[in-house]
């Protein structure tokens, strides 16, 4: 597969709103869609903000569902006593239950998402189980994007300033280097970034300088489903 680059953004919401924009300027004038990630009971659930998704949506953009609510400790007894990530711990039908909420909220906000990402990345088996019930194509985490329908996965880190370890020069840095070297090999180059880094100048440059260096290498923006349509063999032709 030719390298792909996918761009999400996450901690979409009305205050932040203002940066948002501005990378999705940015992004527009690189020919990269932008991935969102929406959690209903989040920031990002407000009207603005949701209003704001509806529109880069309907201009190519894609929606992901991010989980439901990462205030919540999820009852499930292991994550409770190491306070995981939402869904990073649990049972397929504690997940069904939340992914059951997390859709009607989608749908009342106007926005579809066939997509999961799950909050910091981390998903269990369970909730994998759950996601192919609840009829979702794909699901991406931190080391692979998962397509539930073939059951393919595509190895591919998601990069980014929480992943990253260092000085903030280094990190910044090392977010450049990373998405330059996989793009080279035609790997999926994954960069996401929360709207709360783009407040800091340095790290809002770096994570466009990390755009234009996968650009450079040889990377084509796309979506998470665009990127697994393209991976998915043809289909064979009728007789």
């Amino acid at each position: 597969m030719d390298a792909r680059l996918l761009v999400s953004l996450s901690g979409i919401t009305p205050k932040a709103l203002y940066r948002c924009t501005e990378l999705a300027v940015e992004l527009d004038d690189r020919g990269v869609p932008l991935s969102m990630l929406f959690t209903p009971r989040a920031g990002d659930g407000a009207a603005a903000a949701t209003e704001w998704m509806r529109t880069r949506a309907g201009r190519g953009d894609e929606v992901l569902l991010h989980g439901y609510d990462h205030r919540v400790t999820p009852s499930h007894h292991a994550v409770r006593l190491r306070r995981k990530a939402e869904f990073a711990a649990l049972p397929a039908h504690e997940a069904r239950l939340r992914l059951i909420a997390a859709s009607a909220a989608l749908e009342r906000a106007g926005l579809r998402a066939e997509g999961f990402a799950p909050p910091r990345w981390l998903v269990s088996r369970g909730t994998l189980d759950a996601l192919r019930e609840r009829g979702f194509s794909l699901c991406a985490d931190l080391s692979a994007v998962r397509d539930l329908r073939s059951d393919s996965v595509h190895r591919a880190r998601v990069q980014g300033f929480g992943s990253a370890t260092g000085t903030e020069t280094v990190r910044c840095f090392a977010l450049v280097l990373s998405a330059a070297r996989t793009a080279r090999r035609g790997g999926l180059v994954r960069l996401g970034v929360d709207a709360a880094d783009l407040e800091r100048p340095g790290r809002r440059q770096a994570f466009l300088d990390a755009v234009d260096a996968a650009l450079e290498a040889g990377a084509a923006g796309t979506t998470y489903a665009g990127a697994l349509t393209a991976a998915r063999p043809p289909a064979s032709a009728a007789p």
